[in-house]
């Protein structure tokens, strides 16, 4: 029986078409055009069967994680050149509840807001607000580190790339007890500095949020208004936030859980950690996740350009990879953390990959330039099913890689040669 290729809800199966725009390399949409999105006309393709195989075996290797896991409540999403390939949602919002995942059910994706924060700087930058070599003392002209002459040369490029040379973890403990954020940074005065500006990486969340008190500083406007308006908004991420009190609005969202006696129980949502919004404060569904990993892979250019992408996922600083996971996908041959991006290469591969941890959700997210594939994964418990769907997508997936390729060179050329005739 020929396989068809479907969209999982709750674990009610619906068709979907796979649908690619007719040409991947046009020119990029003038910003200022109100139709820009509808400038070319969409053409369907028939489906891909090597990517239906690999889906189809994806889904059943996540349901036994899944299973195995004990995970409540999870989401995913599989972006593949300019189209939506895989949305699942999975599971229960909270284990005491019979409300399920939908594709509009609201995560924390916790630090994965850092890859949000990269981001939008780098817009600010396409628009010469700012500079990524600007000083921080330049907009915030009483911000200290304990050294004069370190303070002098921290730079954006130093905040985004976590070198700014503190320890480890500065102050995290403050941002757990619900600190404001510019009393923790005044205190960063107080810090013997672990290292000099720009030469080790050393993960940071208290100052990596000084990205927003410099936004804030060089434009008149918080840092949350130009997330709205500069990245939720024109990406149509309907669900996506950046506060607290949006997320308890909201009215389908996913409940954290903690293990107790080896049983996921529903946990309290706290506020921790939108203290330090840019560090871990978006809030999203798998939806906004998917709509987002499209402008990742250079598909929303009046948005963000892909050469400011390039930029977020070079190498700046060699940082070992957080998720050992991915060290077992394959054997990494390095790993650095760009512009809020961590880097992993493999002999014959480059990984763009972040992922987070708070409050009893875990999020990850990893992109394939070189491919044009991007996938995320959304959970309200941490675990096996978080920890490994990436990696084991990304192994399936070169198992099949070169027969979904050049299927999908095929069909192209087809395409245009039917255009030219």
């Amino acid at each position: 029986m020929k396989r068809k290729y479907f969209l999982l809800v709750g674990f009610t199966l619906i068709p979907v078409a796979f649908v690619t725009w007719w040409l991947m390399t046009r020119p990029a949409p003038s910003v200022n055009s109100p139709v820009a999105e509808h400038s070319k006309p969409a053409i369907t393709l028939p489906k891909n069967p090597h990517l239906e195989q690999l889906f189809a075996e994806y889904s059943q290797r996540i349901d036994t994680l899944m299973m195995t896991s004990g995970t409540p409540g999870a989401a995913l999403a599989v972006v593949k050149d300019s189209s939506i390939v895989y949305l699942r949602a999975m599971g229960l919002r909270s284990s005491d509840m019979t409300d399920s995942v939908n594709m509009n059910t609201v995560f924390r994706i916790a630090s994965v807001s850092k890859c949000f924060a990269s981001f939008l700087t780098g817009i600010l930058v396409e628009d010469s607000l700012l500079s990524w070599d600007d000083r921080v003392v330049k907009y915030l002209p009483g911000f200290s580190l304990k050294s004069p002459e370190q303070t002098q040369r921290l730079t954006l490029r130093h905040v985004l790339s976590h070198t700014v040379g503190l320890p480890y973890h500065t102050y995290t403990n403050l941002v757990e007890e619900g600190d404001d954020l510019p009393d923790m940074l005044t205190h960063l005065k107080d810090v013997n500095m672990a290292s000099d500006v720009g030469t080790q990486y050393s993960y940071q969340n208290v100052a990596y949020s000084l990205v927003g008190e410099v936004i804030q500083a060089a434009t008149g406007k918080p840092y949350n208004t130009w997330m709205k308006e500069r990245v939720f908004t024109p990406l149509n991420m309907q669900h996506a936030s950046i506060t607290y009190a949006d997320l308890m609005a909201d009215g389908n969202i996913a409940r954290p859980h903690k293990l107790n006696h080896g049983k996921w129980v529903p946990a309290r949502i706290t506020n921790t950690y939108y203290n330090v919004a840019p560090a871990g404060g978006v809030n999203a569904s798998i939806t906004d996740m998917a709509k987002w990993m499209l402008a990742l892979l250079g598909n929303r250019e009046q948005v963000i350009s892909r050469k400011t992408l390039a930029t977020l996922f070079s190498p700046a600083v060699k940082a070992p990879s957080k998720n050992r996971n991915y060290g077992r996908m394959h054997k990494l041959s390095d790993s650095y953390y760009g512009l809020g991006w961590r880097v992993l290469y493999y002999p014959d591969d480059t990984l763009i990959y972040h992922g987070g941890f708070v409050n009893g959700y875990r999020s990850e997210v990893a992109v394939n330039v070189k491919d044009r594939i991007a996938i995320c994964i959304l959970a309200n418990a941490p675990g096996e099913l978080a920890d490994n769907g990436i990696p084991l997508f990304f192994n399936l997936f070169k198992t099949q890689r070169d027969s979904i390729l050049r299927w999908d060179d095929r069909q192209r050329k087809l395409l245009l040669d039917s255009l030219n005739r």
